[in-house]
């Protein structure tokens, strides 16, 4: 069987980009097709056979892949994949709009309908700091992207969801049935050594510096509480929270992966205050046996048990932080009980239920001999 993996763009290795990580060990022949790439900043991907569009001499002279946004659709579909016989998409943006030969069965792996398009305009505005003048045109753009960003749902024939928000949100948004498959964590971060008393005592923040993901609310509840406060990550907001930051804030800038389950394990607690659809950070702290304290919301509530994994605070407000904090200082956590619910997430445990549904969706296939 002849298999292509797509993805929106790689430009660093991030979130979506672990989930494609773990299709080009399934499938290491197969070729990873994506608008843009930066193989330097891939890791584990560096060895694949990644083939770009057009876009990427345009890349190479910007390095800002989200300026080529509005002609991504296009260049996705100019990709000829006649021959192929299993397409696997990871998408979050324009991915699964890939056009699959009829012969071909094409998986969606879906991280999210396109939020910019259908939920975030306004926050895509302020955050990629779109002028007044210009918000006009970027408004229809985003309206176009919506038009098309349907008509590619019909040219997938099953989606997965990594959780049951996205599900939701793919119904709602795609009128279109999925399967949950929780996104997978690395092996390595469940061979770090359970300690709870090695923990130094601070809490931790990581992921990229962006505006959503609000780490400014996390150093604002430091500076009011006086907490050792450790953020780990780069991105353009780095300045402007460097500004916000107390005594008891340390940014520790890129961190290293090999660093990373060390960083997890001497934590108190991770601190997760944003909205995200999976989150594979709550997962890397749960299987270093460390707690998380995360807002209520989207998918960390498929992946952390409140009170016994971590705590839940139902508001991205200073008050409602402080709560949470105040409550996870009057309990203990067993980092053995924490680590051992993060093993249903593993990469193991993903790559089987990944195998089990392309299989199933391939079957169904077979016996209808047509596409899904």
């Amino acid at each position: 069987m002849k298999v292509a993996l797509i993805a929106d763009w790689l430009p660093t290795f991030g979130g979506a980009e672990h989930v494609v990580a773990e299709f080009h060990a399934l499938w290491p022949d197969a070729p990873l097709f994506t608008t843009v790439a930066r193989k330097d900043h891939l890791g584990p991907l560096r060895d694949a056979a990644i083939r770009t569009s057009p876009l990427q001499r345009w890349y190479q002279i910007t390095r800002q892949h989200t300026w080529l946004l509005p002609w991504m659709p296009r260049a996705l579909e100019r990709f000829d994949l006649r021959g192929y016989d299993l397409i696997v998409s990871s998408s979050h943006a324009v991915g699964k709009g890939i056009i699959p030969p009829s012969s071909a069965v094409h998986v969606c792996y879906c991280h999210t309908p396109m939020r910019y398009a259908w939920e975030m305009e306004e926050e895509y505005l302020h955050d990629f700091r779109v002028p007044h003048f210009a918000r006009k045109t970027v408004k229809k753009m985003l309206k176009q992207l919506r038009r098309w960003d349907l008509t590619t749902a019909r040219r997938t024939d099953v989606f997965l969801a990594n959780s049951h928000a996205t599900k939701e949100r793919i119904a709602r948004t795609y009128g279109r049935e999925s399967t949950v498959v929780p996104p997978p964590v690395e092996d390595r971060f469940f061979s770090v050594p359970l300690a709870g008393k090695r923990r130094e005592g601070y809490y931790l923040g990581i992921g990229r510096l962006v505006p959503y993901k609000r780490f400014d609310l996390l150093i604002e509840t430091a500076n009011a509480l006086k907490l050792p406060l450790k953020i780990a990550g780069v991105g353009k907001s780095f300045a402007s929270l460097k500004r916000l930051a107390g005594p008891t804030v340390e940014f520790l800038g890129f961190v290293p992966d090999e660093a990373l389950p060390t960083l997890y394990a001497q934590a108190k607690a991770v601190l997760f205050p944003q909205v995200e659809d999976a989150g594979v950070v709550p997962l890397e702290a749960q299987a270093c046996g460390t707690p998380v304290i995360a807002l209520g919301q989207g998918g960390v509530l498929d992946t952390v048990r409140d009170g016994v994994t971590g705590l839940f605070f139902p508001e991205q407000t200073r008050e409602s932080l402080s709560a949470a904090l105040a409550r996870f200082a009057e309990r203990s956590f067993d980092p053995e009980a924490i680590r051992s619910h993060a093993r249903a997430f593993s990469s193991s445990r993903f790559r089987t239920q990944m195998l089990a549904t392309i299989e199933d969706a391939l079957h169904r296939f077979r016996r209808a001999g047509s596409p899904l």
